[in-house]
């Protein structure tokens, strides 16, 4: 059985016996943890779960009645709450993880970003056959990592209606990042509708969740400011493509409710802290369709991790978190309260908590960006011989070279100089019922922060600020190239690789001990989070041997991009986006190391 503090036992009983989460003060507060006392204290706040510790743990997986809106609904947790209870392991160690269905469908738990064996991975069909109502399945892990993680189903829907949590990798010695007091930051949606009916009318209409279209008005607006003659260009020139530029996100907040730590906006989740102390901030963004871009308003935040991974610190004022990212950062807050504004990249709904001294203080709520627009940009057009458009190419990195080269691990980031790139040849694709565009000028994108971020007067997180803090661990050049498009129709919500859904597809091989580039070029306008399962994927950045290594890329509209990855860990591995709705539409495919 797992240690549970006395304080997270005595919560945690209270919230199971209610079985119940009032909006108001709804779901699993994760609060602050005192660095050196982590093991004998409790997560706190309203409705609050508790840290499981130790080397064996049991995990149960039920429907339970929650209420986040107002409104009634039914909610998949683990161990009686949503979000699940953070899980705290320590690298060195091997965890036992005995996950037990009392629901009645088939489940599972997949951990996401942590080095498994294959059939311990949890992707039912694929690695494992899936947890059977009634039935408990024991997970074994090794751990050879630190860092913030996350754990999810891999089972249909089931991570959209409550079956996710967090995951904390403590070092096995000194922890690199110093720190007095750290918070978990689970970023979520929840919606009250079905997610079968919300996968339906995204089938049957994309845009259907999309009630900010342009308009009459709009185009008077748009035409005073850019002129008459651009403005119909451009809206004739999206009509041709039959797209929308105001097509940010899926699914919106007209159905979700955006949460932080199981809370909504109005619970405001609370982290404490106390005057003078270093605050380390792990930001989870386990949602199922939605992006964030999170601040903390007058307060700067120095990015330290990124997927369990240490970077160099950069002090940034914002950072957009794509689905399925982590994010580590260290504050030193002064003043007695702190807004943490997370907004959803199409700016129709936040998530919100407080960073204060006592219970019960608040900060002032900052209004919601302007709606972004996309651009031609988003559809692969108007890059410059770079690849960047204009805005881009001013706000890259001095010397910036693609791809680098790696060295060797853990020494101090010098410069290097890469090698030169390894040409790929293109791949064919044709306009079709699974493809309703090609991207005609895709590019690189990592210095830009994404649409509705540019120039808006904060500084930015961009992927190509992130520098690994060690050198990667394998120092060989990639023996071949795998180039894959990102495709889809958005009027039949279609998606893919390469023109294919997954039911179509042939797995892509790779052979144990090989070293690959794989070429991601997004053909669609959306955003899309990719997730290699298994194997770690070596940003290629600029930073030569300190790519960045991380577990989801998120592949902006138009962009073509490339990591390096070592197929060290034989198996059956998923490879999808991690947007929950387009990798069940098809954007998903096998790996197999053998």
């Amino acid at each position: 059985m797992p240690l549970v503090a006395d304080e997270a036992r005595r919560r945690a009983v209270g919230f199971t016996r209610r079985r119940f989460v009032q909006g108001a003060v709804s779901g699993a507060a994760l609060a602050g943890l005192h660095l050196w006392r982590w093991p004998s204290i409790a997560m706190g706040g309203e409705g609050g779960t508790p840290i499981l510790t130790g080397n064996d743990f049991k995990l149960t997986i039920e429907e339970i009645p929650v209420n986040f809106t107002g409104a009634p609904g039914k909610a998949t947790a683990v161990n009686g709450s949503v979000p699940g209870p953070l899980l705290r392991w320590r690298e060195g160690q091997t965890v036992t993880i005995a996950v037990t269905n009392r629901m009645t469908e088939t489940t599972s738990i997949h951990w996401h970003g942590v080095r498994t064996a294959s059939g311990m991975d949890g992707v039912p069909g694929l690695s494992f056959a899936g947890i059977a109502p009634g039935e408990t399945f024991v997970y074994r892990i090794a751990l050879t990592q630190r860092g913030t993680y996350w754990y999810h189903s891999h089972s249909r829907f089931q991570e959209q209606t409550g079956l996710y949590g967090p995951l904390i990798i403590d070092p096995k010695g000194i922890d690199p990042i110093g720190y007095d007091r750290e918070h978990v930051v689970l970023l979520s949606d929840w919606t009250d509708q079905d997610p079968e009916v919300i996968f339906s009318n995204l089938k049957g209409q994309s845009d259907y969740y999309n009630y900010h279209q342009q308009t009459a008005r709009t185009f008077i607006s748009e035409a005073q400011k850019k002129g008459l003659g651009p403005t119909v260009s451009d809206r004739l020139m999206w009509g041709r493509m039959n797209m929308a530029p105001t097509d940010i996100l899926d699914v919106s907040g007209a159905t979700y409710t955006y949460l932080a730590n199981g809370h909504p906006p109005g619970a405001n989740w609370t982290g404490l802290f106390r005057p003078g102390e270093r605050v380390r901030l792990r930001f989870i963004n386990g949602s199922s369709m939605s992006i964030f871009d999170v601040r903390i308003p007058n307060l700067p935040m120095t990015v330290v991790q990124t997927d369990g991974n240490d970077v160099e610190p950069v002090t940034v004022d914002e950072f957009r978190i794509s689905v399925a990212e982590t994010y580590d950062v260290i504050v030193h807050p002064a003043a007695a309260a702190y807004t943490i504004f997370a907004q959803a990249e199409d700016r129709t709904g936040y998530a919100r908590g407080t960073l204060a001294q006592r219970e019960g203080m608040t900060a002032p709520v900052p209004p919601m960006d302007p709606r972004p627009l996309r651009t031609m940009v988003d559809m692969g057009m108007a890059m410059n011989h770079s690849g960047m458009n204009a805005m881009e190419q001013s706000n890259a990195m001095p010397g910036m070279e693609m791809p680098p080269g790696p060295q060797a691990h853990e020494v101090p980031a010098q410069a290097a100089a890469p090698p030169p790139p390894m040409i790929p040849a293109p791949a064919q694709l044709h306009r079709g019922p699974q493809i309703d565009n090609i991207a005609p000028d895709p590019g690189q994108r990592l210095s830009s922060p994404g649409v509705g971020l540019n120039d808006n007067g904060r500084r930015v997180l961009t992927y190509a600020d992130l520098r690994a803090r060690y050198r990667g661990v394998d120092p060989r050049p990639p023996d071949r190239e795998i180039e894959l498009h990102l495709t889809g129709n958005m009027e039949r919500f279609i998606w893919g690789f390469d023109g294919r859904k997954f039911s179509a597809a042939e797995p892509i091989r790779l052979k144990l001990g090989e070293r690959v580039r794989i070429i991601l070029i997004n053909d669609t306008m959306m955003d899309h989070p990719i997730h290699l399962h298994g194997l770690w994927s070596e940003l290629e950045n600029g930073h030569g041997e300190f790519r960045p290594y991380k577990h989801t890329i998120s592949v902006k509209g138009g962009e073509r991009l490339s990591y390096l990855v070592s197929a060290d860990a034989p198996g059956h591995w998923a490879y999808h986006c991690h947007l929950l709705y387009h990798m069940e539409a098809g954007m998903f495919r096998t790996v197999i190391v053998s």
